[in-house]
């Protein structure tokens, strides 16, 4: 992050997706930016021509990375358990450790005696979800999870566990027949009728808030640390501007001071990093707990 100030002159863009990956935009001799590719062309299906259009932005290089770097990691650890090896060594138990704790903590809690069946999801859904979460605190890089697309994407994947799994589990009919709650009053098929269009809307809710939920930590803390190093670059400008004695003495002050707000703020990221894929990772599970077993 402290790279970052050093280099970019708008700190929002380091929030948001790039189409233009900025390196030391400061540096005009170095012009080390990467203009990631655009590709545009026609096919042909069923003699019909049909234009394509694909961009390489810098968020889908980075979700590409983590999905590479979650599978280097843990297929090699996979490969060892199925062999009965005992795990040595740190990196190989820190990781393992990992895996156990949400089998035990989230899955068994919420899913009882199906929880192995939803294990492996639910570990790779946290894994991925923390690598993008994490490489928000390298420099260059960003976080995905910091844009709505791609937590809306996560939480359509999970919505669509979600319902293949109440569906395959319980059966179309006896599913949506799961929503009805019987009222025994006067008037009572009206207020049921009405339960069961809120119920069921909110099985979509309740991922849709999965989604803004992410996003919004995410990009909320991003946003503040990206805030804090914009008032050096703000301070640095009004120097350059020769804005006074005053305004040069103030320069180290600030700078002193958002360097040592944003190193704080990023040990408190690190941590919401970690509690944000937790978190969503627990009430997925929770929400397929919730609807494979709509008697409790």
């Amino acid at each position: 992050m402290l790279l970052f100030a050093a280099h970019h002159p708008q700190p929002v863009d380091e929030v948001l997706d790039q189409k233009v990956w900025h390196f030391f935009d400061h540096l005009p001799a170095l012009d080390l930016n990467a203009y990631l590719p655009h590709f545009h062309g026609v096919l042909f299906l069923f003699n019909r021509p049909i234009e394509y259009s694909f961009e390489w932005t810098r968020f889908k290089i980075v979700i590409l990375l983590a999905a590479v770097l979650v599978w280097l990691i843990y297929m090699p650890m996979a490969r060892r358990v199925a062999r009965g090896e005992l795990p040595r060594g740190w990196f190989w138990n820190a990781f393992e450790s990992v895996l156990t704790f949400l089998r035990r903590e989230v899955a068994e809690p919420t899913l009882g005696h199906d929880a192995d069946k939803y294990v492996p999801f639910l570990w790779t859904l946290f894994l991925y979800i923390l690598f993008l979460n994490l490489f928000g605190m390298i420099p260059f890089l960003g976080s995905p999870t910091a844009s709505i697309w791609v937590t809306g994407g996560l939480a359509a994947i999970a919505m669509c566990v979600i319902l293949g799994s109440a569906v395959g589990k319980l059966g179309l009919i006896h599913f949506l027949q799961s929503f009805w709650l019987p009222i025994d009053v006067k008037g009572g098929v009206v207020i049921s009728g009405l339960l069961y269009v809120v119920e069921l809307l909110g099985l979509f809710i309740r991922c849709f808030v999965l989604a803004i939920r992410l996003f919004a930590n995410m990009f909320a803390g991003h946003m503040a640390l990206a805030t804090i190093l914009g008032f050096i670059l703000v301070i640095g400008h009004l120097v350059d501007l020769n804005q006074g004695a005053g305004m040069a003495a103030l320069w180290p002050v600030v700078t002193l001071t958002s360097v040592l707000a944003v190193v704080a703020l990023s040990l408190l990221e690190i941590l919401v990093a970690f509690l944000q894929a937790y978190v969503f990772v627990f009430l997925t599970s929770l929400f397929i707990g919730l609807y494979t077993h709509p008697e409790h």
